[in-house]
């Protein structure tokens, strides 16, 4: 696919998507909700990457919708993704819960970091909440944007965003619909870290990096499987798939390597995801 709304590169097991509009700041459309799709689908794909780095470029992460956008849909009577018959499915079949937009990205087995640059609104707030890890510019302006415009909570913004911030402070952003400061979300559970703007990207690659050094491919994709599903089930369910994991994964090369290196006192060679 020819990349028109995003960039995308690939540096051993980091690969970044930077969404890739800036002079309509990054604003959100179906030709770059086809993208993002089928570049998660190559790193999906792409057995050396264990990590997605998600950005925008210039001063903003994603201010949402374009307004042109929002103008079609009100011509057209109702929402038009702008996607096409032949979008790709990174993440469909893992479990129904997730085969849905957005959701799709808690059933990949790469891990994605969205590092927050700027503005996020809308659909950028979203696709910040679905990655997995979080951190942002204390500049960067946020919010769901949706109640101005007489529209829902968008793509289950209402099921993810309780969950990382508490029932108070999503009631507070989503039906005022304000703006804040990612600054203002110091110890909600929002971002994982909030770095200054100069410092922002390498502390994220220096996060990415390590964590990709030191963590089993094997152990990145099931653990992060067993978060997202187990949102879905029972404490008794969770401890029994965890036990049937167990043994599934002691006879890997992954296990094997790991206690090779944590006897040899090196980092581990780990073998592609």
């Amino acid at each position: 696919m020819e990349l028109k709304a995003t960039k995308y590169s690939v540096e051993g097991p980091v690969a970044t998507l930077t969404l890739s509009r800036p002079h309509r700041r990054n604003a959100w459309t179906g030709r770059m909700h086809t993208e993002l799709r089928w570049v998660l689908e190559q790193a999906e794909q792409d057995a050396g990457v264990r990590v997605v780095v998600i950005t925008g470029e210039g001063r903003d992460f994603c201010v949402g919708a374009d307004t042109q956008a929002l103008e079609g849909h009100g011509e057209k009577g109702g929402y038009d993704p702008g996607t096409s018959a032949d979008l790709a499915m990174p993440g469909y079949g893992v479990a129904p819960e997730f085969d849905q937009n957005f959701a799709f990205m808690m059933a990949l087995e790469t891990v994605t970091i969205a590092a927050v640059n700027g503005a996020a609104a809308g659909a950028g707030l979203v696709l910040a909440c679905y990655c997995d890890l979080r951190f942002a510019a204390p500049d960067a302006k946020l919010t769901a944007a949706h109640g101005p415009l007489g529209l829902p909570a968008e793509f289950g913004l209402s099921w993810v965003l309780p969950r990382l911030v508490g029932i108070t402070r999503s009631n507070d952003l989503l039906l005022s619909s304000r703006k804040f400061l990612a600054a203002d979300t110091e110890g909600w559970g929002l971002f994982n870290e909030i770095v200054e703007a100069s410092e922002l990207m390498d502390h994220v690659y220096e996060y990415a990096y390590d964590m990709a050094a030191r963590v089993a491919p094997s152990s990145l994709a099931t653990t992060k499987r067993q978060i997202y599903l187990d949102q879905h089930r029972d404490v008794g369910t969770a401890v029994s798939e965890s036990d049937r994991l167990l043994n599934e994964m002691i006879p890997s090369p992954d296990y094997l390597e790991g206690v090779r290196a944590l006897t040899e006192r090196r980092l581990p060679d780990w073998p592609e995801r």
